[in-house]
């Protein structure tokens, strides 16, 4: 019988809470990292710590909720899950210094682990089965995508009413209206329930959580720290290295595992993941490269917010078409154009200069949040045919798998990305001034132009030229900068178009041999 659509309704918008919710809490710190650091006392690198304590927990406990819902039950599930939320949320109201800070994002990332999943499930629930992954998919992942691009758009009006502590008081709201809609509106029929949960599932899971905890902060902090400069971040690898496959071993030998590592790891579902991950990192080039190239230019989130408006609309016009367009069997061709909308997008951002604004990345922004809202879709229905063949207890595992690796491939998109941008400004910078000499009349020149802002107030000449200097130096270190993430937005490009070549390949492979089976029973006929 059809749900009354009013209740349909409330459905929905619980979903889209539980997931904004959810997107918020991990995107507001990291859009407005350089506002808070100057709230608690902290560095750049310290305050990064809040990210690192946020997803270190996350990126993990979704994988131990398989069993917990299995044997404590939906219902219960959802309710204590949200109840563990907005209690999080309301702990941030007593950040006041970067240790409170480092504990409290903590435990909000270990409350905010099932809300994917919850959003997930919430936006299923009103449509019949035969409509779930048709249009309820693309609008659960949509959902999922918007937190990002909300938390720039509303950062800047909360931040100057009352700074960091009203930003956190829209959370608990947001938490607290979801709270009502989750004890108002149950998960479906009762399951029936089974004690699943096992000694060694916890030793698997703490052995889990620890590496990917440990991979999360090597990834968080890797790029601030450097790689080769810190020991620990060598360590913290391998660490994260040796309890994953401690972790893959003990699983393996268990009759009842917490993850059935051998369908984890069989060519479909590795395929499946690996083309996530690279999707993933090509997606870095919105979440990491465009922001990072406006903060280089001294710009904030006040000043790119109708940027993150044709970005949020974007998103959901491809969430939308994703809808109208998606089956089974069209994968590949829906694949192909969002594959060549990204192409497109960043080959039109890799032409920045440092007169570049938001105004000139509204169209190439815009195709890649598009192709973002296509492109995960049909991705997630193809693994999810998959795991059905499985066994319908597959679905929601294959789903909380599906978060994790999004998660950590998030992650690993932007540690790739800021690593290269690092790496080619050093290339470029060093470019650019290996030939600069005061003994070029041209440099001279330049120099004195930049230094005669100063002629008022100094009058040494030595130090007004060290002024002019310094100056000319900050010019070049832009210049390297816009040169570096030019460089990143063409890597993005050619990763995009080698994707997209292979999956022509693919297709073609696919078609071959559809045609060598057809043509005996067409012979025989």
């Amino acid at each position: 019988m059809p749900m009354h659509p009013a209740r349909s309704g409330g459905y929905m918008l619980a979903a889209l809470l539980l997931a904004l919710t959810q997107g918020l809490g991990m995107n507001l710190v990291t859009a407005n990292i350089t506002q808070i650091q100057g709230s608690i006392g902290a560095t750049t690198n310290e305050a990064t710590w809040m990210v690192a304590a946020y997803m270190a927990p996350n990126v993990s406990l979704s994988l131990a909720l398989i069993k917990i819902r299995a044997q404590y039950g939906l219902r219960n599930f959802a309710e204590i899950s949200i109840l563990g939320f907005v209690l999080a949320s309301a702990l941030n109201l007593m950040i006041n210094d970067l240790p409170s800070a480092i504990i409290v994002r903590f435990m909000s990332g270990i409350a905010a682990a099932p809300m994917s999943t919850l959003g997930f499930l919430y936006m299923l629930e009103p449509f019949r089965p035969e409509r779930k992954m048709q249009v309820g998919l693309p609008l659960a992942l949509t959902n999922i995508s918007l937190g990002a691009p909300v938390a720039r758009l509303i950062s800047p009006t909360l931040l100057d009413i009352e700074g960091w502590h009203n930003v956190t008081l829209l959370e608990v709201a947001l938490a607290l209206i979801a709270f009502c809609l989750v004890y108002n509106l149950p998960l479906g029929q009762p399951h029936p329930r089974a004690k699943v949960i096992e000694k060694l599932d916890v030793v698997s899971y703490l052995l889990i959580a620890i590496g990917f905890g440990a991979t999360a902060v090597v990834l968080v902090l890797g790029r601030l720290y450097w790689w080769f400069e810190a020991p620990w971040l060598g360590v913290s690898l391998a660490v994260a290295i040796a309890c994953v496959a401690t972790a893959a071993v003990i699983e393996l030998n268990r009759e009842n595992p917490l993850l059935d590592i051998r369908w984890l790891s069989s060519p479909a579902v590795l395929h499946f993941t690996g083309a996530l991950l690279v999707f993933r990192v090509v997606l870095s080039e919105q979440t990491t490269g465009a922001a990072g190239l406006f903060q280089v230019f001294g710009l904030n989130n006040g000043q790119t917010i109708t940027l993150y408006w044709i970005i949020l609309v974007a998103s959901v016009a491809g969430g939308l078409s994703c809808v109208a367009v998606m089956k089974p069997g069209r994968e590949p061709e829906i694949h192909l154009v969002a594959l060549a909308f990204l192409i497109a997008g960043a080959l039109m951002d890799s032409r920045s200069t440092n007169l570049t604004r938001p105004e000139e990345m509204y169209l190439s922004q815009a195709l890649i949040a598009f192709a973002g809202a296509l492109f995960l879709p049909p991705a997630l229905l193809s693994g999810l045919m998959s795991a059905l063949k499985k066994g319908p207890n597959y679905i929601l595992s294959f789903v909380i798998v599906f978060l994790t690796t999004q998660s950590l491939g998030g992650l690993l998109g932007s540690a790739v990305f800021g690593t290269f941008i690092t790496w080619r400004e050093k290339l470029h910078s060093h470019a650019l001034v290996e030939h600069l000499a005061l003994t070029d009349p041209i440099v001279a020149q330049r120099v004195a132009q930049l230094s005669g802002a100063y002629a008022r107030s100094l009058t040494d000449k030595a130090l007004l030229n060290q002024e002019g200097i310094a100056l000319l130096g900050q010019q070049a270190t832009r210049e390297a900068n816009v040169l570096a993430y030019n460089d990143a937005f063409l890597l993005i490009a050619a990763l995009a178009a080698l994707a997209f070549v292979c999956l022509l390949i693919h297709i073609a492979f696919d078609t071959i041999r559809r045609w060598q089976v057809a043509a005996p029973q067409t012979a025989s006929s």
